[in-house]
């Protein structure tokens, strides 16, 4: 027998004569080790009449997490090219052993053969079982660069300082997020919710942001998650149910009117461009209410939803109508934040519970001796894939706050505190609760904007 290594685009096992093909997945290296080892080893005479050819083909295996990283962060495994030949004389055409009777070489054909199937399913069940790689879904593609950008905004919209956040001067509205237009920053003083929606560049798009909780303390905020039931039927959705605070704050506070009317505005100053839903923590829970609400009664058709750290919304059927409804949407969870794992999800109890809606991309570090990197898993399409976020505790609230090393809370913890100069008053719209719209004319210059922030502000 002899053998020959070379590199090959693909795996397979497969019989010369026949041309039937079975594919297996790359066995681990100690087993292709040990199989390689005693096929070189074995003197068993083949007879070519009767035994076709064998052809092993291996490959290399590159496995980087994430894509973006550098090589310190990528695993390299070998395969080769086996190819199992009748053993012949050095010196004679002849095959070795030809003197025994035919019916001796089809006996150790047979054994061979018995003991390469073995081997193959051992392979097949084993190593092949990590590689196995489930080529399914049609779901959304993460973008990890969009993310840094998003999250920049899911951010800018905890301030408290209005002025700075109109005009788009303040010190979170710069970087990758710098070419943003402002067009409505909405907030709804009794209900302490504020958003905003305007138009970027870069990417292309309207971008809606929703602020998160902004209550005296978060932990008062987390822990009252334990208790939301339930105790909504979802219009038009049979047998999807949500919790009614999480679907009032958008359906039933003059945040969703303001809403839609920048996005009305913006369509027909800017033409067909679509749309890019944001916020963190209960502005997640907005902007997944805001995005089905753009689909479903707005007929909008680019909408695309990118959250993070925000809770569960509704039950599994309630998923299900969104995943279908919505489905360009991530929601990026991180390590150990506990706001994801609430309301709690119940395993036994999957259609009386809460149910996230996919697809989740859960960042979280790995330590590799004195170095630390930062994997983001994409899981997969049921929502609550228990590999991800689910397979930790949820027990932290500083991971909730931090997402790509940007903080997404306010300055100080006060209810619905908000600064704003006298500069910006003329571009506000308020009603007799207070409420108010600050919005700006599409025509004007920003620049002239930029202008009103240099003027003193006030608390409110």
């Amino acid at each position: 027998m002899g053998g020959d290594w070379a590199p090959f685009p693909s795996l397979d096992l497969r019989r010369a004569a026949g041309g039937q093909l079975h594919e297996v997945a790359p066995p681990a290296n100690k087993d292709l080790q040990a199989f390689l080892h005693g096929c070189q080893r074995s003197s068993d005479p083949i007879d070519p009449i009767v035994a076709p050819s064998l052809v092993i083909h291996f490959t290399f295996l590159t496995r980087c997490q994430p894509p973006r990283a550098s090589p310190k962060r990528c695993v390299t495994v070998r395969f080769g090219h086996l190819r199992l030949i009748p053993h012949r004389n050095r010196h004679s055409s002849t095959v070795v052993g030809a003197s025994k009777p035919r019916a001796f070489y089809q006996s150790m054909e047979k054994r061979r053969w018995l003991v390469f199937v073995v081997f193959t399913w051992m392979f097949v069940f084993s190593a092949g079982r990590e590689l196995k790689i489930k080529h399914k879904d049609h779901g959304p593609i993460y973008n990890h660069t969009l993310a840094t950008i998003l999250v920049r905004y899911a951010s800018t919209v905890y301030l408290s300082d209005l002025t700075e956040l109109f005009t788009w001067t303040c010190s979170r509205c710069d970087g990758l997020i710098k070419d943003f237009e402002m067009i409505e920053l909405v907030v709804d003083i009794q209900h302490c919710l504020q958003a905003f929606v305007g138009v970027a560049q870069d990417p292309n798009a309207i971008i809606i942001a929703f602020r998160g909780t902004q209550e005296h303390s978060i932990q008062n905020w987390v822990e009252d998650l334990f208790w939301k039931q339930l105790d909504l039927d979802y219009p038009g959705m049979p047998d999807a149910m949500v919790h009614h605070g999480f679907f009032n704050a958008y359906h039933n506070t003059t945040i969703r009117p303001g809403i839609l009317n920048a996005i009305a505005r913006a369509k027909e100053f800017y033409g067909d461009i679509r749309i890019i839903v944001t916020g963190h923590s209960m502005g997640g829970a907005m902007a997944s209410f805001c995005a089905l609400d753009l689909r479903v009664n707005q007929k909008e058709r680019n909408v695309q939803v990118m959250t993070f750290g925000q809770p569960r919304i509704g039950n599994a059927a309630f998923a299900s109508y969104f995943s279908e409804l919505v489905p360009n949407t991530i929601r990026v969870t991180n390590e150990h934040d506990m706001v994801p794992h609430l309301p709690p999800y119940y395993t036994y109890f999957p259609q009386k519970t809460y149910h996230h809606f996919p697809r989740e991309v859960w960042l979280y570090n790995v330590g590799v001796e004195s170095l630390v990197y930062e994997v983001e898993k994409i899981c997969d399409d049921s929502g609550e894939d228990p590999t991800c976020s689910r397979s930790v505790s949820g027990n932290s609230i500083s991971d909730h706050l931090v997402y790509f090393g940007v903080e997404l809370m306010a300055k100080t913890w006060r209810r619905c505190r908000i600064v704003m100069g006298p500069g910006v008053v003329e571009y506000s719209r308020t009603d007799l609760g207070g409420n108010f719209v600050l919005s700006r004319d599409l025509a004007t210059p920003v620049l002239k904007m930029n202008a009103i922030s240099e003027a003193g502000a006030k608390p409110l």
